[in-house]
Order: C-alpha cells, then sequence, then structure tokens
C-alpha cells in the first residue's frame, strides 16, 4: 500500500469553488504585481480591479511566478503529512511556474510529481478533475502522473476576444494590429497549442456582434477536435455579461453532447492578459 495522494494545482486551472471542495484541489495562487504591490491571485486582487487600474492608467500588472522556495514551502507541508503529491502547472511554455515547481519537486526523493499541462485555464482544469478521478479510484502518485501526462494532448482551450487592447498592451499583438481588428470588428479566435507546451496562436478570425460571434465560435469549436469527451465541458470568461454566458451556456446544453457544462470565471492571472469580453468553450476529446 503506498502513500496518501494529495492533488496540488496553480489556480490559473481557473476550476470555481465548488469543483475545487468537490475534487479536493489545493489551488495555489499566483502573484500579480501592480504598481508597487504584490497581490495574490484571487485573494488579495480581483480581475475587476485590474481592470480599473488598466482603464484609468493603461497598465497592465506583471504577472510572477512562484518561486522555487515557496513550491518547497507547499510541497514540505504535505509530504510531513504523509502524502505523495500530484501537481499540475500552468503550461510551461507560459510562465516559469513549470519549472519552478520541478526544481522544488527534486527535493523530495521522487514524492512529488509535476505534471505540465502545457495548457492553461480551465484547459488544465480538466486534467487536474482527470487526476481527482484516478487519485479517488486508488491510484499512486506516480500512476496518476503519467496517466494524466498522457491525456495532455486530448484537453482543448481556446478563446475569442472580443477586443485586442489587453493584448496589445501586454505586447502579444501590436497596437496596430489591435486598432486594425478593432476597427473592422474582428474577434480571433486564440488557440492553445498543447504540442508546444501551451504556445497560442490564432485560430479563426470572426466578425460581428460578440454575442453571435460566441455562439457561432462555440458551435465551430466543438467539431473541430473529433470525437469528445462527453464527461464535461467549460464555459470559461474572464467578465462577460451575465446573459451572453448563459445563452452560450443554454446553446452547447441543448446539443446534448457534455453529461456536465459548468461555468467558470478566469483567474487574474489569466484575465489580465485577454481583459474582459473574453470567452472560452473548453472540453477533452477521446
Amino acid at each position: 500500500m503506498g502513500n496518501k495522494v494529495v492533488l496540488t494545482a496553480d489556480r490559473t486551472c481557473d476550476l470555481n469553488k465548488e469543483l475545487i471542495a468537490k475534487y479536493k484541489v489545493h489551488d495555489i495562487p499566483l502573484h500579480i504585481n501592480l504598481g508597487d504591490n504584490t497581490y495574490d491571485d484571487w485573494e488579495t486582487i480581483t480581475p475587476e480591479e485590474i481592470y480599473d487600474h488598466f482603464y484609468k492608467t493603461k497598465e497592465l500588472p506583471r504577472t510572477a511566478a512562484m518561486s522555487v522556495g515557496e513550491y518547497t514551502d507547499i510541497f514540505s507541508k504535505y509530504i510531513d503529512e504523509g502524502y505523495d503529491i500530484v501537481h499540475i502547472s500552468l503550461g510551461s511554455s507560459l510562465s516559469v511556474t513549470h519549472q519552478s515547481s520541478k526544481l522544488a519537486a527534486a527535493e523530495f526523493d521522487g514524492r512529488v510529481h509535476v505534471v505540465d499541462s502545457c495548457n492553461l485555464s480551465t484547459g488544465t482544469g480538466l486534467l487536474v478533475i482527470k487526476a481527482a478521478e484516478l487519485i479517488e479510484q486508488g491510484k499512486s502518485a506516480q500512476e496518476v502522473a503519467e496517466a494524466v501526462s498522457e491525456m495532455v494532448h486530448k484537453s482543448h482551450a481556446s478563446f475569442v476576444i472580443d477586443k485586442l487592447d489587453f493584448l496589445a498592451a501586454g505586447g502579444r499583438c501590436s497596437a496596430i494590429e489591435a486598432f486594425g481588428a478593432n476597427l473592422l470588428g474582428l474577434k480571433p479566435c486564440i488557440e492553445v497549442s498543447t504540442t508546444e507546451h501551451g504556445k497560442m496562436g490564432v485560430n479563426k478570425k470572426y466578425r460581428g456582434k460578440f454575442n453571435k460571434v460566441c455562439i457561432d465560435y462555440m458551435n465551430d469549436i466543438i467539431t473541430k477536435y473529433g470525437e469528445v469527451d462527453t464527461a464535461r465541458a467549460f464555459v470559461t470568461h474572464a467578465g462577460c455579461d451575465e446573459e451572453l454566458v448563459e445563452s452560450v451556456k443554454s446553446a452547447l446544453v441543448e446539443k446534448n453532447i457534455f453529461d456536465e457544462v459548468h461555468v467558470t470565471r478566469a483567474s487574474c492571472t489569466i484575465s489580465s492578459h485577454c481583459g474582459p469580453n473574453t470567452l472560452g468553450v473548453l472540453f477533452m476529446t477521446k
């Protein structure tokens, strides 16, 4: 009989409090540096506060990874309580958090198993839930980590963005590109590549009212990758109108593909890069 297993994940997995509790996930907030202050994601700052600050000052926060020492302290606590650990990190192309957690894990003689989700938001969250289900089945930490690593390429994250102001301010697209897209009413679909450890690229550009674009995008994306894993899907957003979010969820539920459709709100770390009026439909394939 092996040790008990505990599941940790970066808070950028964007699972809501109900799911965090249900699946016994210990989520770890990344840091947000804004002005002269440092905050912890969702604990001492909200996405709305970041948005307000940006619109007043045009200054974006600098998101900061957890340090090796911080991960070491967190892992130590569970190791001392007799647990082995599975930790699922934000994609390694997106942040050094993965590397920090790997370096911290190396200090615990194979008792901490780190999985690079190669993803972000509930693209990571889907893998976190799979890990939780395997732990519930009595699998060892190593078995869980190996199984989830094999699933990474099956988790699909994408989202549509209404306006590119935050991407431009963060240097992820030029001001000219943002101005041109906003002028033409273009709404890009950004897709995460799990084969490139979480790098993002434009999949398709939509045009029209954002409400309609979100429905068109949802219809396109769920038929893109082949046979879907029907267990669950997420509608994850960075501060969209409640009516819009509900309309996308309802349209997805009506398709009767998924057993569960969850709505979650993007963390501060994710929100600060894309800005409000960003929405994704995220799910896995078989």
